[in-house]
């Protein structure tokens, strides 16, 4: 996906997450995101908008510290005025993103082709995410466009991935393979010197951004034999699974082998605000 496709989904999802919200009144529980309320949920993501736009406006070397978790959740705007200061957070981030820079140097914290890029799709897929919990409030459970949900998986497994230390245990070890039934997507995990090694699978995603070539990521090196688990499912199915918005049964996900191995990814690779 291109900058441009992130930033018209970063809209897209927060108007969703808005009206969700919206529909399901600020003070009902957020199942997915127990034990908050949707009055939580606004305000944390409104918070994030509003700390991602900082990066691509003030540019700074490192990324920016933010308040503990409690002290954002009684921040922001009175329950009245919520959604407003809600709606007006996201429509800046929007147009920061399209207005800045593609060559702006600033902080991030995952790799990417260029800053840019980074804070669109991971603005994008935050948001995504947390419109998943925003219908979860009504009970409903979101799709998503096959590519953006896989683009979404990607981020998580060759991303966020690579930032959390894996120890499996003794007869546990092996290697996890995600796969998009719909897009023909997969990826591999394998545990390697206490870290997650990720691995894209036959077709490989390539990262493109305004203004140059598109540089593909290629799958990096081999894997030690088959696969140990797989968990395999339409990608807007596996995609809320992976994010923890979703059993297996109501994703259409599918697991074969060793399951063991999913339940120490599942507990091992959690993204967390801090």
């Amino acid at each position: 996906m291109e900058i441009a496709e992130h930033i018209a989904a970063l809209r897209q999802q927060g108007e969703s997450l808005a009206t969700a919200a919206d529909r399901a009144g600020l003070d009902a529980p957020v199942p997915t995101c127990a034990p908050w309320l949707v009055k939580d949920l606004i305000r944390h993501t409104g918070y994030v908008h509003r700390w991602a736009a900082r990066h691509i406006t003030e540019c700074p070397e490192r990324i920016l510290d933010g308040p503990p978790e409690a002290e954002i959740l009684d921040g922001g705007a009175p329950d009245d005025e919520l959604l407003a200061w809600f709606r007006a957070g996201h429509t800046a981030l929007v147009e920061t993103l399209t207005e800045a820079d593609p060559d702006l140097r600033t902080a991030t914290f995952m790799d990417a082709p260029t800053p840019l890029a980074f804070w669109a799709r991971r603005q994008a897929h935050e948001t995504a995410i947390h419109r998943a919990d925003a219908d979860s409030a009504m009970r409903a459970t979101p799709g998503f466009p096959p590519d953006f949900a896989a683009d979404g998986i990607d981020e998580l497994i060759m991303g966020f991935g690579r930032r959390h230390k894996y120890q499996p245990h003794g007869d546990h070890e092996g290697t996890l393979r995600f796969a998009a039934t719909d897009t023909g997507d997969d990826w591999y995990a394998q545990a390697e010197d206490g870290l997650l090694q990720p691995r894209r699978g036959r077709r490989p995603r390539p990262m493109q951004h305004r203004g140059r070539r598109p540089r593909p990521m290629q799958h990096r090196g081999g894997l030690a034999g088959p696969a140990t688990c797989t968990v395999s499912g339409p990608a807007s199915g596996l995609y809320l699974f992976l994010w923890n918005r979703a059993e297996a049964t109501s994703a259409e996900v599918t697991i074969s082998g060793d399951a063991r191995l999913l339940s120490q990814w599942k507990t091992s690779v959690r993204v967390r605000w801090g």
